[in-house]
């Protein structure tokens, strides 16, 4: 975790160089055929529309994974079993400073449920749904490293 990816760097930052870092939960949700899946921004939020994995901001107290497990209930109306943790992301946006806690999750129980009216996808990779958010980006070169895949992810 030595960079930070900038996202639309050319945008002034909200809140200047000192703002604090927001750290996030995401979960990488992967079905046994390898498919992800991957939701779309809901309307009202930052960069609505953009396709990405679920999760949200860790709650004080919270550890990582506490914080998973609520989000995705909150969500997309599932229960997760064991989340493994897996990479660590800093991405600049112009509206926040996150850091982005990814953790794979093969196991869940429950349907999908869009609760935000967000929309979903399960994907491989090259992804079909666009546009991708910039911090989902890192992930699918991940997922492509893994999976010696050739070529462009999204």
């Amino acid at each position: 975790m030595s960079t930070t990816l900038v996202a639309d760097g050319h945008r002034e930052r909200e809140g200047g160089q000192d703002r604090k870092e927001v750290d996030v939960a995401v979960g990488v949700l992967i079905q046994p055929d390898g498919a992800f899946l991957l939701t779309s921004r809901p309307e009202g939020k930052v960069y609505a529309g953009f396709w990405e994995f679920p999760g949200g901001k860790l709650e004080p107290g919270e550890t990582v994974v506490q914080a998973l497990r609520r989000e995705l209930q909150e969500e997309l109306g599932i229960t997760i079993g064991a989340a493994e943790a897996w990479r660590v992301e800093r991405v600049d946006y112009p509206h926040a400073l996150v850091k982005l806690h990814f953790c794979k999750v093969f196991d869940w129980t429950g349907q999908l449920q869009m609760r935000e009216e967000q929309l979903h996808a399960w994907q491989q990779l090259p992804v079909q749904v666009s546009p991708v958010l910039p911090g989902t980006v890192p992930v699918l070169q991940w997922f492509a490293s893994e999976r010696n895949f050739v070529g462009a992810t999204h």
